[in-house]
């Protein structure tokens, strides 16, 4: 088997769509021998912030010295980018062996009355095999979807991590921040401690009530963890960090956005409840070291240009803030590639008014993409006198943004994470970076 064929036999999978439940991925992994338990891990659940609070986590115990595996979705570039160990991809010719192990087991399972494993269940397991085959010290695993019937939630961790709660999936996970909360929760195990990043009271209040319940110590960023912004602008983030066991001043982070110094407080809190001696040096260093594309990822400083995956109404907030923060005079033109199933016109109203040199409405290349001169009309309520207009692709919007772009302006692409894929591949060609 080739490694195309591979891939295609795992995104073919795609048409099962997504059904979430336990019992599918429950009995594929124990007909794989149940990679799952043959590795320490710490799980992380949220609406935003996922990723980066598991980049900092793992930056800051490869610091250590340690070997620590990586799970994240969705990828930003190429599949290989969902399971890395100390910061490298898996290999290709590995993504192979694994497939031609489980692909019999989905088979199987496909033809008894369990029923067919979805995509994310299949990729789930092939992470954890391959996690279990490397052996690496810790794995840091993320939650595809909500987290209580999440495929990795078959795993048992030693601790528990959520980020923020807000109103994402509604159609899946719940209508109010209360519904969310409890898929969330779901992560949560009997005596397994639990550190969440959460601010909305509705969210942590069930939390409490699920941490009682499963006798689970919860701890609280703004209550048991706290951080101080001192400084924030395109070179990064400087914040203190204070504990019940120690205050850690002038911690750095290069990610660009207030909302990343509490993901990295989380991240940092998290290494302080996980069962290992704490290291200032390495959790300096781990924080200095995070990367994580896609975030605020700049292409080019002058002109300014940068992508942000931003895709619901709390990630269109962080960077409206972020932008504030960043933009240091320049006027602002935007590129926005939005998923119908989102939030359309509240984070258009959120992000258009920011727009004073043009926004341009595109289309990221996946069936759920909003009709952008729908989107572009909408658009228009909030734009004043700045000119919207519709390029459907988004290579074409991105390269004519970019073209039209002054010293005195700032180029943002933003709306959907297959948006900001798109344009990467574009920008990647156009601009040789130095971040």
């Amino acid at each position: 088997m080739e490694y195309q064929e591979a891939l295609e036999w795992i995104h073919g999978l795609y048409r099962f769509g997504s059904n979430l439940g336990l019992e599918r991925v429950s009995r594929l992994m124990e007909l794989l021998g149940n990679p799952q338990h043959r590795f320490k891990s710490v799980h992380i659940a949220g609406t935003n912030g996922k990723g980066s609070t598991a980049s900092f986590l793992a930056e800051m115990l490869q610091a250590e010295g340690l070997k620590v595996g990586l799970y994240t979705s969705p990828y930003i570039e190429k599949f290989t980018n969902r399971m890395a160990i100390n910061g490298i991809d898996i290999d290709e010719k590995e993504i192979v062996q694994l497939v031609e192990k489980v692909k019999p087991v989905v088979e199987e399972l496909a033809a008894d009355e369990v029923g067919q494993p979805t995509e994310f269940e299949v990729v789930t397991a092939l992470a954890f095999t391959y996690f279990a085959r490397k052996q690496p010290d810790w794995v840091i695993v993320e939650v595809g979807l909500g987290g209580r019937l999440d495929a990795t939630n078959v795993i048992k961790p030693v601790l528990s991590v959520i980020t923020n709660i807000g109103l994402e999936h509604t159609q899946v996970l719940g209508n109010t921040i209360t519904a969310i909360a409890g898929e969330k929760a779901g992560i949560i195990k009997h005596g397994v401690p639990i550190v969440t990043a959460a601010e909305k009271e509705e969210a942590l209040r069930v939390f409490r009530d699920v941490a009682a319940q499963k006798e689970a110590k919860l701890w609280q960023v703004d209550r048991d963890f706290t951080y101080e912004v001192k400084q924030a602008g395109l070179d990064g983030i400087i914040f203190d960090y204070a504990s019940p066991w120690r205050k850690l001043t002038n911690l750095e982070i290069k990610l660009i956005g207030r909302h990343q110094a509490r993901n990295a407080a989380l991240a940092v809190a998290a290494r302080e409840l996980m069962p290992l001696t704490f290291q200032e040096e390495a959790v300096r260093k781990g924080l200095m070291r995070t990367r994580w594309p896609g975030r605020l990822e700049i292409f080019s400083r002058e002109p300014l240009v940068l992508v942000d995956g931003a895709h619901n109404v709390d990630g269109i907030l962080a960077l409206r803030d972020a932008l504030k923060d960043i933009l240091g005079g320049r006027r602002l033109r935007l590129v926005l590639g939005i998923l119908g199933d989102k939030a359309v016109e509240e984070i258009l109203s959120l992000i258009i008014p920011l727009a004073d040199a043009g926004i341009i409405i595109t289309t990221p290349d996946n069936p759920r993409a909003a009709d952008p001169y729908q989107v572009a009309e909408l658009a228009k309520r909030y734009a004043g006198n700045t000119p919207v207009e519709v390029i459907p692709t988004v290579a074409a919007a991105v390269r004519q943004a970019v073209a039209g772009l002054s010293a005195k302006e700032a180029l943002c692409v933003s709306g959907s994470l297959y948006t900001i894929s798109e344009a990467r591949e574009v920008l990647k060609k156009l601009f040789i970076r130095t971040e």
